[in-house]
């Protein structure tokens, strides 16, 4: 199983995974064709954003050029919670946003955290859902296109999460702290 993810991840394919929060579509967050192929099986328009994964604060400082102060104590938390960061570096440049910035998260989740290790690279971390759809609570709720639109699914369909999306918070390069989602 991980040496599939692991496989595919390396192959430049997609996968559907189990995150700390929701059911994810995955890829390789250095390839922008990946990052092109998650916005079309989404048919989601390239300019909403996709949500990145890394392993630790060590991954976080090699494609975050300036962690401001105001992060550490969101990242410290037991939340999940992806912070947008205003100056990243080093990332698709399709994932990045039109002023630089990328939503980044540390997952606390055994199976993403192995992943992370053995790839080496963050991964992106999108909900798996069609754009405009509602977020799948399980897997069992997944719309049939997702599934067979990615290139691999982990089969770990019994595993638990917290079955909600991120808190989501942006910080400008000033500092300032806006809740884009609570």
């Amino acid at each position: 199983m991980m040496n599939k993810a692991l496989t595919a991840l390396q192959n430049k394919q997609t996968i559907l995974y189990p995150t700390d929060t929701v059911w994810g579509i995955g890829g390789d967050a250095l390839a922008p064709e990946v990052v092109q192929n998650i916005y079309t099986l989404k048919q989601r328009v390239d300019h909403k954003a996709l949500i990145v994964l890394v392993k630790d604060m060590n991954m976080l400082k090699e494609y975050v050029q300036e962690i401001p102060e105001v992060a550490f104590k969101f990242l410290e938390e037991e939340r999940p919670t992806t912070l947008i960061y205003p100056k990243c570096i080093h990332l698709a440049s399709n994932l990045i946003g039109s002023d630089g910035s990328v939503g980044i998260r540390i997952p606390r989740h055994a199976f993403c955290q192995e992943l992370l290790a053995a790839f080496g690279k963050p991964i992106i971390s999108t909900s798996a859902n069609m754009s405009g759809c509602e977020t799948p609570k399980n897997f069992n709720s997944i719309d049939s296109k997702i599934l067979e639109g990615v290139d691999y699914v982990v089969p770990l369909q019994k595993e638990t999460n917290s079955n909600q999306p991120s808190r989501v918070i942006k910080i400008d390069v000033d500092g300032n702290v806006q809740i884009l989602r609570a």
